[in-house]
């Protein structure tokens, strides 16, 4: 247990950022940020790199669609363009309607608020994923980047560790549930802990070099 939050720390160091952080997100149990999630877990959820999908959130959000209201309002051209300025350009057609019909069903259904959904799933999982997969674009995995990232604002989903966070912590020989993992790190830790795994799994981080640190 001991070398285990080891390597924790030593991870918790070097990446431990989210996915929403790095991509200007200010997380908060807020309307706004909530759907700016929402955003970059569909964009996040195409087989492109992380680092595009990321890239082209912050062009959304430089272009000020950060709003349900502002997503549904902006011409389908407007978002196609800022998507290929982060050269999110494979997806971009057809993401762009999706974002468009997504920010459409959030306002009308949740009334711009994602914090509704949280409300009517009752913080359980299985019931937000299924919420959330009403959303184009969003699939199980979409659903679980989304509460993996959203973890950090809503504690009741801690803690929650999606296939490709436990993939990563097989890398480095850490423990294969949710819940040991969590022993390793302070509560409020563990959604950065999630996405530096997850960041492991992608090959974004080295297991090698961590578990090298971590005996050192």
């Amino acid at each position: 247990m001991g070398d285990d939050r080891k390597v924790a720390r030593i991870l918790l160091d070097r990446r431990g950022r989210t996915y929403a952080e790095e991509a200007g997100i200010t997380l908060a149990d807020r309307p706004a940020p909530l759907y700016q999630l929402l955003v970059l877990a569909t964009l996040l959820s195409t087989r492109i790199r992380a680092g595009v999908a990321v890239a082209a959130a912050r062009e959304l959000f430089a272009a000020r669609l950060r709003t349900p209201q502002a997503m549904e309002a902006a011409s389908w051209q407007d978002r196609v363009d800022a998507l290929g300025r982060g050269h999110y350009r494979r997806y971009d057609e057809r993401t762009s309607t999706m974002l468009g019909t997504g920010a459409r069903l959030c306002r009308e259904r949740w009334r711009g608020d994602l914090r509704r959904l949280h409300r009517e799933a009752g913080g359980e999982p299985a019931g937000l994923r299924r919420l959330l997969t009403e959303f184009p674009g969003i699939g199980p995995t979409g659903a679980d980047i989304f509460l993996r990232e959203a973890q950090v604002v809503w504690p009741d989903l801690r803690p929650f560790a999606d296939r490709r966070a436990l993939a990563g912590a097989k890398r480095l020989g850490l423990p294969a549930s949710a819940e040991r993992l969590a022993a390793l790190v302070a509560p409020a830790d563990f959604g950065r802990l999630a996405s530096a795994l997850v960041r492991v799994a992608l090959g974004e981080e080295s297991a090698g070099e961590v578990t090298r640190a971590a005996a050192a």
